[in-house]
């Protein structure tokens, strides 16, 4: 795809994103600088894009990563030093201590479950995931759209129950239902 037919396309698609980013945002300054910020990384990392993918699907998320991480930022920005003889630090993320060894093991555990499926579910559900729609799905594999969606609705029952154990530690303590 040449540079002028990915313009074209990206800019298509730059309606729904200024209501996307809206959203978001909840505000008409923030939400222009918002879509700026994602046309630009788009155009920036076109050779990124896999030719052939759901671009819709991969500008939703540049722009939603853009105002995760600009809210980062903005929340960084806003600690302050309290003056005191002690000098504490307040609110500083400096201070905190992240444990990234619990989301690399629950990271490992999802991939692990998602790799015991069969691969005739597999397939499906991390292409949904990945932001596929259920008829490109559906082309793609070359099985109907109502497969698509019972494969992906198995799939979904697999992990729910495969990693229960997350859910109850993240307070998603639903009971789940037999099919």
């Amino acid at each position: 795809m040449t540079s002028i037919e990915f313009k074209n396309r990206i800019q298509k698609e730059a309606k729904p994103l200024r209501h996307y980013a809206y959203q978001l945002t909840r505000n008409v300054e923030d939400t222009n600088d918002l879509l700026q910020e994602t046309m630009l990384k788009a155009l920036t990392y076109q050779d990124k894009f896999e030719s052939g993918t759901n671009l819709k699907g991969w500008l939703y998320t540049i722009m939603k990563n853009s105002f995760i991480n600009n809210y980062r930022r903005m929340v960084k920005r806003n600690t302050f030093i309290d003056q005191t003889d002690n000098d504490y630090y307040l609110d500083s993320v400096s201070t905190l201590v992240k444990n990234e060894g619990e989301q690399k093991f629950m990271q490992r555990d999802i991939e692990n479950a998602i790799a015991s499926m069969p691969l005739s579910l597999q397939k499906p559900f991390t292409m949904n995931v990945k932001g596929f729609k259920y008829h490109e799905i559906a082309a793609i594999l070359n099985i109907p759209i109502g497969t698509v969606k019972t494969r992906i609705f198995v799939a979904r029952r697999i992990l729910r129950t495969s990693l229960a154990v997350y859910g109850k530690l993240y307070g998603y303590n639903r009971e789940l239902e037999v099919a």
